[in-house]
């Protein structure tokens, strides 16, 4: 017997997928979630083998919901997303239904999960995640977990990252939040026009800056609104100016 979550916020959607699954009686539905906060709980609580998941959810998306999970388990999007994930899709994840969706097709999505569960991998997950974030849809928020509470930081809130082992630092009003990212991947990720990698440990939202002063050698420090100065190297400095316009 394996183990099911439904996540999705439309109740008609999820009652599709319920009645669908009466023909694999080896599955068991262990929850449906109507968001991704609820989804996250239930994949923590159950442990599921695999979980159907909705995209375009309130609160927080489907793509940022399994962000938040340690080790995700195997998905099965049912979506009516855009191009740019399907492609994504296509590469990483075990498949997706665009809907609406009929019987056969949702019975050819579980065979190919049948047929792949010994060879499916944590990494095709997380490729899938990083593929999905780099969509302009998802550079506009990060979403952490705080505890037992998740966080959805707006990114003009935060005024510069750091690293820190395998984690980044987000600083903002609030405090700091750690999300278990690279550097590399917020570089990538976030606005270049508000963003810059001004070292290799920082990233800084360029409109908190005051003033930059040098500081021995070839380096500078970027001095924030709050007073905070951020390190900034030789080639983070030209990268600065570029951004600032300077």
């Amino acid at each position: 017997m394996s183990k099911v979550v439904i996540i999705d916020d439309e109740p008609l959607a999820r009652s599709i997928v319920k009645e669908f699954l009466q023909k694999h009686p080896h599955l068991q539905v262990m929850q449906e979630c109507g968001d991704g906060f609820e989804g996250v709980k239930a994949i923590q609580q159950h442990q599921p083998d695999l979980i159907f998941l909705d995209i375009q959810m309130p609160k927080i998306t489907g793509f940022e919901m399994l962000e938040l999970i340690e080790q995700p388990p195997s998905v099965i999007f049912t979506t009516a997303f855009d191009e740019y994930a399907i492609k994504a899709f296509e590469s990483h994840a075990v498949d997706y239904l665009l809907k609406p969706f009929n019987q056969e097709r949702f019975d050819k999505a579980l065979a190919k999960w049948a047929e792949q569960k010994s060879n499916l991998t944590e990494k095709a997950t997380h490729d899938l995640i990083e593929s999905a974030s780099l969509s302009p849809s998802q550079s506009q928020r990060i979403v952490v977990k705080n505890g037992s509470k998740i966080k959805i930081i707006p990114v003009h809130d935060v005024f510069y990252l750091e690293a820190a082992d395998d984690y980044v630092k987000i600083h903002t009003t609030e405090g700091y939040f750690l999300k278990n990212k690279t550097m590399a991947h917020f570089e990538q990720s976030l606005d270049g026009q508000l963003f810059a990698r001004c070292h290799r440990s920082y990233i800084v939202n360029v409109q908190q800056i005051t003033r930059i002063d040098p500081y021995e050698k070839d380096n500078h420090v970027a001095v924030l609104r709050t007073g905070v100065k951020v390190p900034v190297s030789r080639s983070g400095y030209g990268k600065l100016k570029e951004v600032l316009g300077l």
